[in-house]
């Protein structure tokens, strides 16, 4: 009864918010900030503008919390529901001149501010945590962008990491069902935001169109590295300032000469994550990481397909697990091992645009009936001796319906099994079968412009 009333008045709220703001007509973009920046991604202002995206979820489950209370059959059967508000987004871009932009984005991820951490050295290292409130408040993109020429540009400070189809392109509207991909944000961080230096342009044209982006930014912390999420945690942030001792270097390539076609692919290269740890010395071996990722999109007005594939190499990971378990208690980070060696994720998605298939219909919803097939797994191969936990291994099917009530606002609702233990696209896995339901609502779009 608790269940269908919640779906009831979750309902009712979605229909009232999308009703809303229908009658507001806006040709606003999907993509707060492209990721292939161009004197054309700011033409749309002369000054200054102010947007921003969010989401809200709610999520209906028939499988307990904790995959691994169940030692024979894995989680439990167990019927429960939430409610969340993923992320809300604010968004502001400045223009000093046409040529130098401020661009900025602040998080605020499951509803407000969450746990500070400081290490404090006077007291022998020692973590110290203040949990406020649930939730996340974070810089997700505070940069300097100086145009320069097409082939060409600039951007210094907090961007956006483009490894992975997701993190490329992150916003609601950009990926179909209630939730961001989970395979790519399973073994990722996501949205993965580091600072440093970024050039970038475009180069060629018409059918020999690309864009690329080079960075060099904060890598990862391997201290964050775990059994669970690969290296996902090891993002850092917790601190005041990042460890830059052994920085990044990522390359992102596309191909956008076919229209309705992006094919892409990236390399994120972070020579000793170790050297980022929270502490000096607390690694005695290399920990070099290495993800390469490819993905590919095709749009017309009757289809939308994609693909995306992650493979991920973590040097040493022998060593970093057994110096990751021994973390102290107090420490931000889970110790849960062995971390894996090999991280693996692949996806692919269809969605059909029912409305264009009766174009002499008026206002026919723009309905996307979608369907998408995912594996992954954090714990895809280990180095000798490493015994890798079969329960971490997913295939995982999605079927959903995404309505835009506007170009830039989206109703959502989606069925998902996921199969644990296997690697096959159909047929049951050795553990217990996890089933929801989602039902959410997702904006995007720049509401004030001068």
């Amino acid at each position: 009864m608790i269940a269908r009333k919640s779906v009831l008045l979750f309902a009712l709220w979605t229909a009232v918010a999308a009703t809303a703001v229908a009658g507001k007509k806006d040709s606003l973009v999907v993509d707060l900030k492209s990721a292939s920046y161009a004197s054309a991604d700011y033409d749309g202002f002369r000054k200054f503008r102010f947007g921003g995206y969010g989401e809200v979820l709610a999520n209906f489950m028939d499988y307990g919390s904790n995959r691994f209370s169940g030692t024979n059959y894995g989680n439990t059967r167990e019927h429960r529901a939430a409610v969340s508000i993923p992320r809300f987004v604010v968004a502001f871009d400045y223009k000093f001149t046409p040529k130098w932009i401020l661009g900025t984005e602040i998080e605020f991820e499951a509803g407000g501010v969450g746990t500070a951490v400081e290490l404090e050295n006077s007291e022998n290292g020692e973590y110290e945590t203040e949990m406020e409130k649930g939730g996340e408040v974070a810089l997700e993109q505070f940069h300097i962008t100086r145009l320069i020429l097409p082939e060409l540009n600039v951007r210094v400070g907090h961007i956006i990491v483009p490894v992975g189809l997701t993190n490329f392109k992150h916003e609601p509207i950009n990926f179909f069902g209630t939730s961001r991909p989970e395979g790519e944000t399973t073994i990722l961080p996501s949205t993965w935001h580091e600072t440093g230096l970024e050039l970038f342009g475009t180069l060629g044209r018409r059918y020999a169109r690309f864009t690329y982006e080079a960075m060099v930014v904060a890598g990862l912390n391997a201290n964050g590295f775990d059994r669970n999420t690969w290296v996902a945690g090891g993002k850092q942030g917790l601190f005041e300032v990042d460890n830059f001792t052994s920085p990044a270097y990522v390359l992102r390539l596309n191909y956008e000469g076919v229209p309705g076609l992006r094919v892409g692919g990236s390399v994120y290269y972070c020579p000793d994550a170790g050297r980022n740890a929270d502490k000096s010395q607390t690694y005695n071996v290399k920990v070099p990481v290495t993800i390469y990722s490819a993905d590919a999109q095709y749009r017309n007005r009757y289809v939308t397909a994609r693909l995306n594939m992650v493979y991920g190499n973590l040097g040493n990971s022998a060593s970093v697990s057994s110096v990751n378990t021994k973390l102290p208690n107090a420490s931000p980070y889970s110790r849960l091992t062995p971390v894996a060696r090999n991280a693996v994720s692949y996806a692919g998605e269809v969605g059909v645009n029912l409305a264009a298939f009766f174009p002499r219909v008026k206002k026919f919803p723009v309905l996307y009936p979608f369907a998408r097939y995912e594996y992954y797994n954090p714990q895809e191969r280990g180095e000798a001796r490493q015994v890798m936990e079969k329960r971490l291994q997913t295939s995982m099917w999605t079927f959903g319906l995404n309505y835009f009530a506007l170009p830039n606002l989206v109703v959502k609702f989606d069925y998902a099994t996921r199969q644990i233990g296997t690697g096959r696209m159909f047929g049951h896995g050795p553990y217990n079968s996890e089933n929801e339901f989602g039902l959410g609502i997702a904006y995007i779009g720049w509401f004030l412009r001068k």
